[in-house]
């Protein structure tokens, strides 16, 4: 049986002359007003969308998110930053509500301007109120080179907790293109979504890499109107968690080009943070991406991609076990036929590596994806 969206939230999406065809421009936004939490890109060319949402973030009181896909905004000077503030202004003004209740967001091609024109017209036709919220639709909207829109929702108590994302390339999160959105009627107080969001967070988004680049447009938001009443918090915080994490792997599977989810689980480390960066220097290693797409068991890559970090002086050799799967590749020569059977098992579309430092009780997975011929031709030809 399908699960309703959240109660109080409205949606809309429309072509604004971005794409050819498709939708590019989505609202999502609460009836009533709303908690927020909200984590951004940290890159130093962070867009006009990020920062005048940043700024207003630690209000904790945005209703919704507006995004515009196929173009990023970013690199196009005051122009650029008065046209994202006019978006979101002329957006609040459709629905009656603060602009700073409004996070704006934007994803797509670097140093182009906005066709102010198109999109001047577009909101014109708008209406309020908009139709009860369609995460789907929403979702497809705010693709650039997806192939497929991102969507998930579960049950919390009485409350309903619904995700949608979108990302395939420049993606290593530091809070790629990449931005998600979580909706919920459950009642949680200020400080306590802002914590549990963060913790989320950096188990999910920013445990994920498609090809190492951050993104100038990153954003992450989570609006909470209340309407279904007060929930558990550790049941909801475990409910994000789902919903992100199947957000997170949805991605990394759909990555430019990609054939196959990279899962990369590291434990026996001296700390979740050692845990981390190894894991992160593993996916994100373009030896054991191709690796993984040639279904090549060389496990002596994923060696290669733990000891190149030398700052780790405590990560010996003779303590580290790889594995493929449930393969043991190290420290123990593999067989011929145990390479044979590794070799099949990286023929799979889901492929888990696993590694054990042997330090201490650290321990973190990161995910992502394999490097094909198609991420290099897609991203080759992407503004020609």
């Amino acid at each position: 049986m399908a699960i309703t969206g959240p109660k109080g939230f409205r949606s809309v999406t429309r072509n604004m002359g971005l794409k050819d065809i498709e939708d590019d421009f989505a609202v999502v936004v609460s009836d009533v007003p709303a908690r927020s939490a909200a984590v951004f890109t940290r890159s130093r060319f962070a867009g006009p969308s990020v920062v005048i949402s940043r700024e207003v973030a630690p209000r904790q009181q945005s209703r919704g998110m507006v995004v515009l896909s196929r173009n990023a905004n970013v690199a196009t000077g005051k122009a650029g930053a008065d046209n994202a503030a006019e978006v979101r202004r002329r957006v609040a003004e459709i629905v009656g509500i603060d602009p700073e209740e409004l996070v704006i967001g934007s994803t797509g091609v670097i140093g182009r301007p906005y066709p102010m024109e198109s999109i001047r017209a577009g909101l014109d036709a708008l209406s309020w109120p908009f139709p009860e919220a369609d995460y789907a639709t929403a979702a497809a909207a705010i693709m650039t080179t997806d192939t497929r829109p991102k969507h998930f929702s579960v049950r919390v108590g009485d409350a309903v907790l619904a995700g949608i994302a979108k990302g395939v390339g420049m993606i290593e999160p530091n809070m790629a293109t990449l931005l998600t959105f979580f909706f919920t009627d459950a009642d949680i107080p200020a400080a306590e979504l802002d914590a549990l969001f963060r913790r989320v967070m950096d188990r999910t988004f920013n445990a994920l890499s498609i090809d190492t680049d951050t993104s100038t447009s990153d954003t992450a938001a989570l609006f909470a109107n209340g309407l279904a009443g007060p929930v558990d918090l550790a049941e909801f915080e475990e409910a994000l968690y789902t919903v992100a994490l199947r957000l997170v792997r949805d991605i990394a599977s759909d990555g430019e080009g990609a054939s196959k989810l990279i899962e990369v689980q590291v434990t026996g480390a001296r700390d979740d943070a050692q845990a981390k960066r190894v894991g992160k220097s593993v996916v994100n290693s373009p030896l054991v991406k191709t690796a993984v797409h040639g279904a090549d068991p060389n496990w002596g890559r994923v060696a290669m991609a733990i000891g190149k970090l030398d700052d780790e002086t405590d990560i010996q050799p003779h303590r580290v076990r790889i594995w493929f799967g449930d393969l043991p590749m190290h420290p123990e020569e593999p067989s011929d036929a145990l390479l044979e059977r590794a070799a099949r098992y990286l023929t799979g579309d889901e492929v888990v590596i696993r590694v054990d430092l042997g330090i201490g009780e650290g321990a973190f997975t990161v995910y992502g994806c394999d490097l094909t011929e198609g991420y290099v031709k897609l991203n080759a030809d992407y503004t020609t």
